[in-house]
């Protein structure tokens, strides 16, 4: 990774390389030295890497790569500018389009995230997760109702047996319009084939609450820290749902771990953990819609 700092801070009187042979070499090894970087999570030096490449050379790659780390670094605007040039480039492609809508996601910008959505189902009415993604604009912008209708759409055109996010995001859905006993529905779907994940666990409580069946939330609640013993939310809900039936002893146990869990979190957030979470995200998320197949 020293190539950088000989290409660019050489000897004093070294000639400026303008050959074209030369500069597509020191393009490649720009842009591979960037690659091994941000394999190695040395996301700063990437980005130099990459910039510096694209100061050579224009390469749709290159701009997806230095999109990645900018995205790992939290530097979504920049990240959504190179998303919005690989666009410019290739109009058509559907997967820089369900990027861009992520990255607006992350951001919270749902108008610009329903604006590439809705290029991207022009473009591919059937494909499954730019339906999802626009069901995820909606929501955003409060829409719950058409979101609803694109959620039936990703299910129904999805080329998997089950499309597991969607089905929880319109079980969430539905229950935050009133309707618990559709959402359970969507629920009890996901729990006969992942029983033991926690956000269907609470799905599945919440709706039991909201019928008034305070027994069976109870129990699914303890499902759901048995599933995840670091589970907030669980712990918060379980904490109120106990104090509302009379169980002060309970609440008080629930409201005492739940504090060392916030308080853990806190800390985590503050030396940089998020970090990892962001990375995570993003690596999950480009591996689904990678337009280039990296």
């Amino acid at each position: 990774m020293n190539f950088l700092k000989k290409l660019f801070c050489g000897a004093p009187g070294s000639p400026e390389e303008e050959n074209k042979e030369q500069k597509a070499h020191d393009f490649d090894v720009l842009k591979y030295d960037g690659v091994a970087a941000l394999k190695q999570h040395n996301l700063d030096y990437a980005v130099k890497c990459f910039m510096h490449a694209l100061e050579l050379q224009e390469d749709a790659e290159t701009h997806d790569y230095l999109a990645q780390a900018l995205i790992q670094l939290n530097r979504l605007h920049e990240a959504y500018e190179q998303l919005m040039f690989l666009h410019r480039t290739a109009p058509d492609n559907v997967r820089i389009l369900l990027r861009m809508a992520d990255v607006s996601y992350m951001m919270e910008d749902y108008d610009a995230m329903t604006e590439v959505c809705e290029k991207a189902i022009q473009l591919d009415g059937d494909n499954s997760m730019a339906n999802f993604a626009y069901a995820r604009a909606r929501i955003g912008r409060e829409d719950f109702a058409n979101a609803i209708a694109l959620l039936g759409k990703a299910i129904a055109v999805s080329s998997e047996n089950l499309f597991y996010d969607a089905y929880l995001l319109r079980g969430q859905t539905l229950l935050k319009m009133g309707d618990a006993v559709t959402a359970e529905g969507d629920a009890d779907l996901l729990l006969d084939n992942i029983p033991d994940n926690e956000d269907v666990l609470l799905l599945k409580a919440r709706c039991r609450e909201a019928l008034g069946d305070h027994d069976s939330a109870l129990e699914t609640y303890d499902c759901v820290i048995d599933a995840n013993p670091f589970s907030i939310d669980g712990f918060k809900e379980r904490a109120a749902l106990r104090r509302a039936i009379g169980d002060e002893q309970g609440a008080a146990e629930d409201e005492v771990a739940l504090q060392e869990l916030t308080q853990e979190k806190q800390l985590e957030t503050e030396a940089g953990m998020k970090e990892g979470d962001i990375q995570e995200q993003t690596e999950r998320a480009y591996k689904e819609i990678n337009p280039f197949g990296i």
